[in-house]
């Protein structure tokens, strides 16, 4: 099944709400990027697709020895992320284009994540087939995403641990409701979209409001 978002995209003011509300979870990006690392050889080359202000990227290219190149459709998050990681010292190739149609040729990455972003992209299914065309055989595509059957009560007590304000928690709790969750896919949606890819075993974890998906290309 495949659920094209055909909204606004992030620029100007709500990239940079987003920017700074995400930036709150910085340990957890630390962590995600420890965790990825654990298991990526010695120059490694990858790519995140929709990095946003590309705190996932920088913290993996703060753990040295690893080629990294992000690509996020908006500007906005292009010039951010760029910029933040000029103040932290790090090399990373931000680059503005389409998850549908990457700017790649084959065979070029590694290791491939899209984080908290799949469910915004216009043309899913095409996304899918560009991260399977842009992996070297053996690679593999994380992807990390808000669940389309998770529980309002759930929902409620993530926001309540971000330990975000009062106003960005009411913020987030009504994009969370009334945007996001209509976004997002079920596991049987992203297993349907999958069976249309060319990828190989697909491992799947569940928690109460998220889904992450482990794709292989042989």
């Amino acid at each position: 099944m495949e659920k094209a978002y055909k909204g606004l995209g992030m620029e100007g003011f709500t990239a940079k709400w987003y920017a700074s509300l995400t930036r709150k979870s910085m340990e957890d990006f630390k962590a995600l990027a420890r965790r990825v690392a654990e298991d990526l050889p010695p120059n490694c080359r990858v790519l995140e697709v929709a990095p946003g202000p590309g705190y996932f990227a920088i913290e993996l290219a703060k753990l040295g020895g690893y080629r990294v190149t992000g690509l996020d459709i908006s500007r906005t998050f292009i010039e951010i992320a760029r910029r933040n990681a000029s103040k932290a010292e790090v090399a990373v190739d931000f680059q503005q284009g389409n998850a549908a149609a990457m700017p790649f040729s084959r065979f070029s990455f590694d290791f491939v994540l899209c984080r908290a972003a799949f469910k915004n992209f216009a043309q899913p299914l095409r996304a899918l087939k560009e991260m399977h065309r842009v992996l070297n055989p053996g690679g593999r595509a994380m992807i990390i995403d808000l669940r389309g059957d998770a529980s309002l009560e759930s929902i409620n007590r993530a926001v309540s641990d971000m330990r975000v304000g009062a106003v960005n928690a009411f913020m987030t709790r009504l994009t969370f409701r009334f945007m996001l969750l209509k976004r997002a896919y079920t596991r049987r949606e992203f297993e349907q979209l999958l069976d249309q890819t060319k990828f190989g075993p697909v491992e799947i974890r569940e928690d109460p409001i998220g889904l992450e998906l482990m794709l292989h290309k042989a």
